[in-house]
């Protein structure tokens, strides 16, 4: 997650209970306060750091510790052994090497006594012996000494030393976030070896596109360009897998579109790696309940894996108990999805019943009667993202964008014809018009997600909406705002295609019949008032 996504998350997302604790490190901390307010936010919890004043850890660990402020030492080499700091340069002579590992033991047992929760960098280190066995040698012993202090060990890339040298920040900025990650799971005292499910979206997750728009040859999931994370990802999951952890898909979409790309035999993981697939149109946080519930597991033995911060926040808001975890937007932050849960699903040892813990799975749940997966009540979480709608009459503007969503959504679409400018022109022209909305809330701009043509007589001949903003009810309430702005719809022009179930149960509440083929009746003034509540989770505006 960049600066950019981060301030949208916290703005979007912060609240939540507070978390107050002091977060002590020998360099510069403050750069870590806004990731560390995201991942709080993700986590569904108010993050109060306080920092240490620069190069006072030492002094620090001498005092006794704030009573009921919890810790979280972020120790560097040099905090071990002081010799090993670059900012000091290499030592003029030799030290004793029993002296450096009796000095690194005291300071290690200091830390051990205060009950803080530590992160350890093994950055790289300055030379202190001329002989370079013996330095590689103390330094992985202090590595193998954090480890048996049960310190959570991340990668030497979190560490900067242009950084270091120029600011006294240590942490590399394309590492922050999950440094601020890890800081916060120990606190909130996330133990890896509790989960037992993993909980994946599909869409650029699982492989790059959207299959329910463009369709499963256009996907990208191969070791090979945009594809080779998605890749990657898979043969970590198979891994686990075979490790004994659950896996589980969840997507807003029909079960047959999201298991399409399963049935290419071109992907590393098969149906059959998944003890369930939870396709459907509810929130995401349902959907993991209903799940939980099934294999009779709690929530917090789940880890829930998405590319969208904002399905995240939805189900920490519901499921505080689960894990969330970011799919990285770029291979450069992918080792860090691979280390978090590898140290999530940890195992010591893998038995024959883990090997085949998930046939036994599918045959508990094959052996249960079906279950409704009602939609959680998400509105007062709609409410928080301070949605609004710019509605854009385009009947006498420009309407690229509108023509690409109505040419290029699936899943959404309300009879899935495609137009081109000139269709749409002959349409206008016979007095029908178009509609855009535009939708941005407390995480920024979504774009236009909605198109709609509205013929004369006032029946919805084309409507179309993006996948990224179901469960907005962003469908619904425009259908009030067309009422409330005099275009009453009269009906609505309705055909099953392949790819739009996703808008049955839409044109089964706006007209209270089955869909079946053709124009079908809605009642406006019954749509004012049935919708009114949707339409008032937005702020309205005519551009």
């Amino acid at each position: 997650m960049n600066f950019l996504e981060a301030t949208r998350t916290v703005r979007a997302f912060g609240g939540g209970p507070s978390l107050p604790f002091l977060l002590a490190m020998s360099g510069a901390a403050e750069t870590l306060t806004l990731y560390l307010q995201a991942v709080g936010a993700i986590r569904g919890v108010a993050v109060e750091p306080r920092y240490l004043p620069f190069g006072t850890l030492q002094q620090t660990l001498y005092a006794p510790p704030d009573a009921g402020v919890p810790e979280v030492l972020v120790l560097l080499p040099w905090d071990v052994i002081p010799e090993l700091d670059w900012r000091s340069g290499v030592p003029a002579a030799a030290p004793d090497e029993a002296d450096v590992r009796a000095r690194a033991s005291a300071f290690l047992a200091r830390v051990t006594q205060r009950g803080a929760r530590v992160v350890y960098i093994p950055a790289s280190c300055p030379p202190v012996w001329m002989h370079p066995a013996r330095n590689a040698g103390l330094v992985q012993w202090v590595e193998a000494t954090m480890r048996s202090h049960d310190a959570e060990i991340l990668s030497a890339a979190h560490f900067s030393l242009t950084s270091y040298l120029s600011s006294g920040n240590a942490i590399a900025g394309s590492h922050a976030f999950d440094l601020a990650s890890r800081i916060v799971d120990a606190l909130l005292r996330r133990p890896p070896t509790s989960a037992k499910v993993l909980v994946t979206d599909l869409d650029n997750t699982m492989w790059a596109g959207i299959v329910g728009d463009d369709g499963v040859d256009a996907l990208a999931f191969r070791a090979e360009g945009r594809g080779y994370q998605h890749f990657l990802y898979q043969t970590l999951l198979l891994r686990l897998k075979h490790e004994g952890v659950l896996l589980a898909a969840v997507s807003k979409n029909d079960a047959s579109v999201a298991l399409a790309p399963f049935s290419t035999g071109r992907m590393v993981l098969q149906s059959s790696d998944f003890v369930a697939f939870l396709a459907s149109w509810n929130a995401k946080s349902s959907q993991i309940v209903a799940l939980a519930d099934q294999l009779n597991l709690g929530l917090d033995a789940f880890v829930f894996v998405d590319d969208n911060p904002v399905e995240l926040a939805e189900v920490a808001v519901a499921c505080p108990a689960v894990h969330g975890v970011l799919f990285p937007k770029s291979e450069r932050e992918f080792p860090e999805l691979v280390d978090r849960l590898v140290t999530l699903f940890a195992r010591s040892s893998v038995s024959a019943e883990d090997r085949n813990r998930t046939e036994l799975y599918r045959r508990r749940l094959e052996s249960l009667p079906p279950q409704d997966t009602a939609g959680g009540d998400i509105t007062a979480f709609l409410r928080d993202l301070q949605m609004s709608v710019t509605v854009t009459d385009r009947s006498a503007a420009e309407r690229t964008r509108a023509i690409q969503l109505l040419n290029k959504t699936n899943q959404f679409n309300l009879n899935g014809r495609r137009l081109s400018e000139e269709q749409v022109e002959q349409q206008v022209a016979a007095g029908s018009r178009v509609f855009t909305c535009l939708l941005e809330d407390r995480t920024g701009s979504h774009g236009e997600v909605l198109t709609a043509i509205v013929d004369p007589s006032g029946v919805i001949t084309s409507l179309v909406m993006s996948c990224r903003v179901f469960q907005r009810r962003v469908e619904y309430a425009f259908l009030a705002w067309l009422t409330a702005s005099g275009v009453s719809p009269t009906a609505l022009d309705y055909e099953r295609t392949e790819r739009n179930t996703a808008l049955t149960e839409f044109v089964r509440e706006a007209t209270g019949t089955d869909p079946v083929d053709g124009v079908l009746r809605l009642n406006a003034s019954e749509l004012a008032t049935r919708y009114a509540a949707d339409r008032a989770l937005f702020r309205w505006t005519d551009a």
